[in-house]
C-alpha cells in the first residue's frame, strides 16, 4: 500500500493530475469563504461564533444535507452558497427523463447525443439555480431566521443592510455564477485530473466539516472529564472503522452471473466458448434512493415554515419531519425501499440486457435465451435490491443511533454534526468517491507496470526510462498553478494578520 502511493509520484501524468485537482479543491475552499455582495459578514461571523460557544447547531437532516453540498458556503453565505446542489439536481432529473422518454433514450445512444443530453443538463441546472437562488435572497432578506443554520441570527443584527430588489438581482446572478463555476471546475477536475470531479467536490465538502465535528466531539464528551465519556470516544472511533469497513464490503458486493457464448467459427478462427459474468450490484441505486428521500421530505417542512410558521400543526410537523425524531427515520426507510425499487425499474432494463445476450450469442447456463433470461434477471435483481435497500435503511438511521448512544451513561445527545459520519449520505458519498479514485489510480499504475493497491509483487517498474521522458517533457503548468496558490496563501495570511 505504501508503495502504491510512492509509485503514484513516480509516473509523472498522475502526478500533474493529481496536483490539479489539490489545486482545484483549494480554489473551491476560497470560493466558500468569499461573502457575497450586499451581506454583512460581520453578522454571519458574530452568529457562527454564538453558535459555536452554544455547541454547535441543531444538526437535522436539512442542516446535514446543507452541509453536504454546500461545503459550508450557505452558512457563510459564500459565493458557492448553492453549491453543486443544482448540477446535481439536474443530472437526476436527466437520468429520469432519459430512461422514461424514448427519444431521449434514442438521443443518448446516437454518435454526439451524450453531448446534447449534457447541455440540456447545464441548461437545467441554470434554471434551477436561478429559482432557487431568486428564494434564498428574498428570504435572506425578508426573514432569514427562518432559514437552516440562521436560528436567531435577527438578534446580532441585520443580514442584509440594504434589502430591495436591486439586492435580490445582485445576489442570485452571483450565486448562479458561483453554480456555474463549481461545474466548471468539477468538469476540468475529471478531464485534467483523477476521479469524478464533483463528486471530489461533495466529498470535500464533507470532509471540510471533519475537525469542527471533532472539536465539537471533544467539548461534548472529553473536555468535561468524565471517564464514561473518554471512553465512549474510543468506542465512537472504534465502531466507526467497523462502520467504514462493512460499508466498502457491502458497496462492492456483487451478484456475478455466468454467461456461456456458444462457439463460432468465422474463416479459420474459433470465436465463443468462453465464459464471462454479469456483475449485478447488491446497492444498485447506490445513494440516490437517501438523497430522494431526504429532498422531498424536506420540501413539507420548508413550505410550512414559510406559510404557517406560527401555526401549532406546523410546528409539530416540523419536529416530526425535522430530522430528530424517531418517526422521520421510520418514514425515510419506507421511502428509501420505494425509491430503491423504483430506480431500479427505471435504470435496470433486464429485456434489453436479455436482447442483446441472444444478438451476441450469450446465454446464462439453465437459463433459456430471450424473454425467461429477463425474468431470472428482474427475479434476481429484485431480492439484491431488498439486501440493497435494507443496508440503505441502516447506514441512514445509523447517525441517529449513534447520537442517542449517550443517554445510556447520563449524558446529553450527540449532535448528529457529529455522527453524520458513521452513515447515511456522507458515508456513502466519501467510500464510492475513494474507491472510484483508487480504481483509477491503480490503472494507471498497472498501465505502467507498477504495482499497484492490490496486486503486490507481480509487476515490476520496466518502463522507468520512458516515465524520465515525460516528465523531462511535461510543462511547467503545475508550477505555474502552485505559485498561485502560493501567492493566495500569501495574501490570505497578510489579511489575517491585517484583520487581527
Amino acid at each position: 500500500m505504501i508503495s502504491a502511493f510512492a509509485n503514484t509520484w513516480k509516473v509523472a501524468e498522475l502526478r500533474e493530475r493529481i496536483i490539479y485537482v489539490l489545486v482545484m479543491i483549494v480554489i473551491v475552499r476560497l470560493g466558500v469563504h468569499i461573502s457575497l455582495p450586499g451581506i454583512d459578514a460581520g453578522v454571519i461571523d458574530q452568529h457562527m461564533k454564538n453558535i459555536a460557544e452554544k455547541g454547535g447547531e441543531g444538526g437535522g437532516m436539512l442542516e446535514t444535507m446543507a452541509t453536504i453540498f454546500s461545503g459550508g458556503g450557505l452558512q457563510k453565505l459564500g459565493l458557492f452558497a448553492l453549491g453543486i446542489m443544482p448540477y446535481i439536481s439536474a443530472s437526476i432529473l436527466m437520468q429520469l427523463m432519459t430512461a422514461v422518454m424514448p427519444k431521449l433514450a434514442k438521443l443518448s445512444r446516437e454518435d454526439g447525443g451524450r453531448q446534447k443530453i449534457n447541455q440540456y443538463t447545464r441548461f437545467i441546472t441554470i434554471l434551477i439555480a436561478l429559482v432557487q437562488g431568486g428564494l434564498l435572497a428574498n428570504q435572506i432578506s425578508s426573514n432569514p431566521g427562518s432559514l437552516p443554520f440562521f436560528t436567531g441570527i435577527e438578534e446580532v443584527g441585520k443580514v442584509v443592510p440594504n434589502p430591495g430588489i436591486a439586492f435580490i438581482i445582485i445576489f442570485t446572478l452571483s450565486v448562479v455564477t458561483g453554480t456555474l463555476l463549481l461545474m466548471w471546475i468539477g468538469d476540468q477536475m475529471t478531464e485534467k485530473g483523477i476521479g469524478n470531479g464533483t463528486s471530489i467536490i461533495i466529498t470535500v465538502n464533507i470532509i471540510s466539516a471533519l475537525p469542527a465535528s471533532l472539536a465539537l466531539l471533544w467539548k461534548s464528551l472529553i473536555s468535561n472529564g468524565t471517564p464514561a465519556g473518554a471512553a465512549f470516544v474510543v468506542f465512537l472511533f472504534a465502531f466507526l472503522i467497523f462502520v467504514i469497513a462493512a460499508t466498502i464490503a457491502i458497496t462492492q458486493a456483487q451478484r456475478r452471473i455466468a454467461i456461456q457464448y456458444a462457439k463460432r467459427v468465422v474463416g479459420r478462427k474459433q470465436y465463443g466458448g468462453q465464459t464471462q459474468y454479469l456483475p449485478l450490484k447488491l446497492n444498485y441505486a447506490n445513494v440516490m434512493p437517501i438523497i430522494f428521500a431526504t429532498a422531498i421530505l424536506g420540501i413539507p417542512t420548508v413550505i410550512v415554515s414559510q406559510l404557517f410558521p406560527t401555526a401549532s400543526w406546523g410546528m409539530t410537523l416540523n419536529e416530526i419531519l425535522g430530522g430528530n425524531s424517531p418517526w422521520f427515520y421510520v418514514i425515510a426507510g419506507v421511502m428509501i425501499f420505494f425509491f430503491s425499487y423504483f430506480w431500479v425499474a427505471t435504470m435496470f432494463q433486464p429485456s434489453e440486457i436479455a436482447e442483446n445476450l441472444k444478438r451476441s450469442g450469450g446465454y446464462i447456463p439453465g437459463i433459456r435465451p430471450g424473454e425467461p433470461t429477463a425474468k431470472f434477471l428482474d427475479f434476481t435483481m429484485t431480492r439484491l435490491t431488498f439486501a440493497g435497500a435494507v443496508f440503505l435503511t441502516i447506514i441512514f438511521a445509523l447517525p441517529f443511533v449513534v447520537s442517542q448512544m449517550p443517554r445510556l451513561f447520563g449524558e446529553d445527545p450527540l449532535n448528529q454534526m457529529i455522527t453524520g459520519f458513521f452513515g447515511g449520505t456522507s458515508l456513502l458519498i466519501m467510500v464510492g468517491v475513494i474507491l472510484d479514485i483508487m480504481r483509477q489510480v491503480e490503472t494507471q499504475l498497472l498501465q505502467r507496470n507498477y504495482d499497484g493497491f492490490l496486486r503486490q509483487g507481480k509487476l515490476k517498474g520496466a518502463v522507468d526510462r520512458r516515465n524520465k521522458q515525460l516528465a523531462a517533457k511535461s510543462s511547467n503548468n503545475m508550477l505555474y498553478l502552485l505559485v498561485i496558490v502560493a501567492l493566495i496563501f500569501i495574501l490570505g495570511i497578510v489579511a489575517l494578520s491585517m484583520k487581527g
